[in-house]
């Protein structure tokens, strides 16, 4: 399946099409509206006070309820943009946003209100094709979880057992100790306070891939495949797979995992490698971790450049903003990851 995205954050309207979707395949809306709504703003004190229904609109692809195997479009409302909030950044673009890439790629001609395309918004026709891509896998005993790993510094219990991921998905807050959840609110709300945002982490498993898909060739490779929707996710700054940065850490003995058989297949003890040995799938799940950056937009006045007579300046951002946008971005990653794993599969 492949997917384009469309829309801005304060156009009419965003959404998505998708094409290459298997025919016949039962469009849950139930299901689809619920991963929708794990992103949506406006829903507590943790995310920007936009308010959005995010409630999506098939235009195409459907019938009787089922897919029809062209091409699969969907659209959602924007309803609650505060556009004039955002005039300044015609000239003033905001240190860590794409507004001044944006500005010289697309020669000025680029929507700047609210990131135009560039905007987290653009992430619930994101989330609608995961869940479409959620619903194929589902077909073939696939299945996606994720938690929220760290935020500012605080970091949730290490997950031993990727099935427990698939639990988290009623959880507001997706988090194994509730604890560690509520320190990280805890940071997210301090820097709002401060005018400031926080960054943090998503530890992501697809369950139940195969072994022997991909290939060590760029086009094929299965970390390749996954790093490249992964990256499509705004704030995303860094992927690792498995132990990740932690290998640098480590010797061979310690990072290498162990070959068993159990129940008649070839399993390892340990999953340091992520589910991946040279660009193929070894069978175990494949884990990863995403980084994201805190939300360039902030409160604090910051030092820019006014594109207009080049002069520097200072600018405090205006608007509404997450202060944090890991907690909405799970969904995302998930997304994400389905998107992949239907592309590692070949569908």
């Amino acid at each position: 399946m492949e997917y384009v995205i469309f829309g801005e954050s304060h156009g009419p309207a965003i959404g998505v099409t998708l094409t290459g979707v298997p025919a016949g395949l039962e469009l849950d809306m139930d299901f689809i509206q619920r991963q929708m709504d794990r992103r949506a703003p406006g829903r507590d004190a943790l995310s920007t006070a936009r308010r959005e229904t995010d409630v999506p609109t098939v235009l195409s692809g459907v019938f009787h309820g089922r897919t029809t195997g062209t091409p699969l479009a969907a659209v959602i409302p924007n309803a609650d943009q505060h556009s004039q909030d955002y005039r300044d950044l015609a000239h003033l673009p905001r240190p860590g946003h794409s507004d001044y890439a944006a500005f010289v790629r697309y020669g000025g001609a680029n929507d700047y209100r609210g990131g135009g395309h560039f905007s987290g918004r653009l992430t619930a026709p994101l989330v609608f094709a995961g869940a479409v891509a959620q619903l194929v896998l589902a077909q073939r005993g696939v299945k996606i979880g994720a938690h929220i790993s760290e935020i500012y510094g605080v970091s949730d219990a290490v997950c031993h057992d990727p099935a427990q991921l698939l639990d988290l998905r009623d959880k507001p807050f997706p988090v194994l100790d509730d604890e560690k959840g509520e320190a990280m609110r805890q940071a997210i709300l301090d820097a709002k306070a401060e005018g400031d945002s926080v960054g943090g982490a998503i530890e992501c498993a697809v369950i139940g891939l195969p072994a022997g898909l991909g290939d060590p060739d760029a086009g094929r490779n299965v970390e390749g495949i996954f790093s490249h929707h992964l990256f499509a996710v705004p704030a995303v700054k860094a992927v690792g797979f498995g132990a990740g940065v932690a290998f640098s850490y480590m010797r061979g003995s310690e990072a290498n995992d162990p070959f068993a058989v159990e129940d008649g297949a070839v399993v390892t003890r340990t999953n340091h490698a992520g589910g991946v040995n040279g660009g193929i799938t070894n069978g175990m799940p494949v884990v990863f971790e995403v980084t994201l950056r805190p939300t360039p937009s902030i409160a604090l006045p910051q030092q820019t450049v006014d594109l207009d007579d080049l002069s520097e300046t200072e600018y405090a951002v205006k608007g509404r903003h997450d202060p944090c946008v890991v907690q909405r971005a799970v969904p995302a990653i998930e997304a994400a990851a389905a998107l992949a794993a239907c592309q590692v599969l070949g569908l």
